[in-house]
């Protein structure tokens, strides 16, 4: 099979019940609720996305095989854990040249490397597969080839589709209007408020967390406001904001 993947990107989970932990993005091509094509915007069944997700971007591809889209997720997380933890290192590598001989400082150099690498043994690696829409691609060739390098895999799917029985986190963003399949997952995360889809609708399924996300746009303020009331009168539900939209993160 080959994959189309808009973007492949080293970054912080900004959402829901895995908020601020580092992952890797995969954002699949292509979605069935809406073309992506701002034309098509008001004749689609999800009006209000706010990602792109069409084509291939400067850092996506079209991946022949699993294998070579698991390699490419792999180079990622291990370019972009490195590049980030040699960065948080920079400050005190020059207060130390400053401060102390070139061989002690050398000696300390190597005694943190040793250090971070350890580190980066000990955290399991982790990538969203998003899109768009993922499970239009994602298949269970592809978890497997990411599962064999060493990566918990997540997804975040409108919940048109069957998730594959294999994957490690679900998160499931039902949209008004659509169909509803994947019933069951780790995360339900809503945003709200969506005509026709109120979150009483979704509140006894099989989902470990509930969670409202106010809907991005020009009156955000105000759903901002109606999600917090709706967390503090129903407290099964809890507040999702997208907190890499406020820190400037990807």
């Amino acid at each position: 099979m080959t994959y189309t993947v808009k973007e492949i990107f080293y970054t912080l989970q900004g959402e829901g019940a895995q908020m601020g932990r580092a992952a890797v993005f995969c954002r699949f091509s292509g979605c069935n609720l809406w073309s992506g094509r701002e034309e098509d915007r008001s004749r689609a069944v999800c009006q209000f996305c706010d990602t792109d997700f069409v084509g291939v971007g400067p850092d996506g591809g079209r991946f022949r095989s699993a294998k070579d889209l698991a390699e490419a997720v792999d180079r990622c997380w291990k370019g972009g854990a490195r590049e980030a933890s040699s960065e948080s290192r920079e400050p005190a590598s020059r207060k130390r040249e400053a401060g102390g001989t070139q061989e002690a400082g050398r000696g300390m150099q190597e005694a943190e490397r040793g250090t971070q690498e350890a580190g980066l043994g000990r955290e399991r690696k982790f990538v969203v597969c998003t899109g768009g829409e993922p499970l239009l691609q994602l298949d269970e060739s592809a978890i497997a080839e990411l599962h064999a390098r060493g990566f918990q895999v997540a997804v975040e799917t409108n919940g048109t589709r069957p998730a594959p029985s294999s994957l490690d986190w679900i998160c499931v963003s039902p949209k008004a209007g659509a169909p509803f399949v994947q019933r069951s997952g780790n995360e339900l995360k809503l945003v709200y408020p969506q005509e026709d889809a109120p979150p009483e609708k979704f509140a006894e399924l099989d989902f470990q967390h509930f969670f409202l996300q106010p809907m991005d746009g020009p009156d955000i303020a105000a759903n901002t406001e109606r999600a917090i009331e709706y967390c503090l009168r129903h407290p099964q539900w809890r507040l999702s904001i997208q907190t890499h939209k406020l820190v400037g993160v990807r």
